[in-house]
């Protein structure tokens, strides 16, 4: 799940991670580019056909369109590692903007008990947005026996 993504590179190349993964991705506007944009469109969109893409107002409508998500908030934050979780088929992965992460407001409604982070050298910012998706998002299929994979 992207929150207010705004590089289009960065989110076509997880169109491909959620096609090749069985993962769905869910978008939370307002987006930084337009959805048909051509570099977002190199990147990722003739996968759009084989991955589950799903756009929301805000952080509201997508709160309003699930009953009781469980949703880990990625950010460098986070006190608790990504691998110590134990994820569940029906987790959301949320991730904010590229340029300045998930809100405190988000951080807070997750609870903090729900926000992760990568594990990093000191005084490092932070990962590259689809590289972080794809580190996550890998390990909770790899948790759930990269089901239906091949």
């Amino acid at each position: 799940m992207l929150f207010e993504p705004e590089i289009p590179p960065n989110t076509g190349n997880i169109i491909r991670l959620a096609a090749n993964t069985g993962s769905q991705l869910h978008l939370i506007k307002p987006f930084g580019f337009d959805l048909e944009d051509k570099k977002m469109r190199r990147a990722g969109l003739d996968y759009h056909e084989f991955a589950g893409v799903f756009t929301y107002e805000n952080w509201r409508d997508f709160l309003n369109s699930h009953d009781s998500p469980r949703v880990y908030g990625v950010s460098t934050k986070g006190k608790l590692s990504y691998h110590t979780i134990k994820y569940e088929k029906d987790d959301f992965l949320l991730f904010g903007p590229e340029t300045r992460g998930l809100p405190d407001y988000i951080r807070r409604e997750i609870g903090e008990s729900r926000v992760i982070r990568i594990p990093m050298l000191p005084n490092s910012r932070s990962i590259n947005l689809s590289n972080a998706t794809a580190i996550i998002v890998y390990e909770a299929w790899r948790q759930l026996g990269f089901a239906e994979g091949s």
